[in-house]
């Protein structure tokens, strides 16, 4: 990676795909970050920037280097793999993280449990600028096209028919929307709607709070 690399992706703003940290202050803090790149698209990571795009740069590559790896290694699960770049921009020095999209996910903040835990599992997604918790409904898909368990002969009943009868009026649904429509319990909502995600009939889409809403992809 070249200085003119590194002065694009800052001219470009944070976005999907790009983040700024002047500095990062704990690990948990970066591994949100880091884990939230792996569990989406992938991207980049640039220490040394703030978020106006200010370059100051960081006091000690070899520091950011240490905290970086010790964060993808032990605050990680599963650990992350990652690329670091060092690169001078205006006679400063920036650490750049790249993270590829992961194949392994969901990965959360290392919790030391043998499995996922729904209820406590801090799991993080990329949304637009920003890094934000994923719902469940979020983390059991990942899980889904993690291990490429797609339903391909997935059998339609009453309960799935009312989903598409309610965007036959509304431009997305909620699982809070379809429980009250269907008169369902909420955990049979979800459900329901992960299904059809997995089935490719349905889209899953986070808004920036980290709630889901669904979308019909026919």
């Amino acid at each position: 990676m070249t200085a003119r690399d590194v002065i694009q992706l800052i001219e470009g703003g944070e976005n999907l795909s790009v983040e700024f940290k002047q500095r990062f202050s704990t690990h948990e803090k970066m591994a949100k970050e880091m884990i939230a790149f792996a569990n989406t698209k992938g991207g980049y990571i640039l220490i040394g920037i703030d978020d106006n795009k200010s370059i100051y740069g960081v006091e000690s590559e070899k520091g950011e280097a240490e905290l970086v790896k010790e964060t993808a290694l032990k605050y990680c699960m599963p650990e992350i793999e990652f690329q670091i770049h060092y690169v001078e921009v205006d006679h400063k020095e920036i650490v750049v993280i790249e993270i590829a999209e992961s194949s392994n996910k969901p990965h959360r903040i290392q919790d030391y449990l043998p499995q996922i835990n729904l209820n406590t599992a801090q799991v993080f997604v990329r949304i637009n600028d920003k890094s934000v918790p994923a719902s469940k409904e979020m983390i059991k898909i990942l899980q889904a096209r993690a291990k490429d368990t797609g339903l391909r002969n997935y059998v339609f009943g009453k309960t799935e028919k009312s989903v598409f009868e309610y965007l036959k009026n509304k431009d997305s649904i909620s699982v809070k929307d379809f429980a009250e429509y269907a008169n369902i319990s909420g955990r049979r909502a979800s459900r329901t709607l992960i299904k059809l995600v997995r089935a490719d009939l349905l889209n899953i889409h986070t808004r920036d709070n980290g709630e889901n809403f669904f979308t019909s992809a026919v």
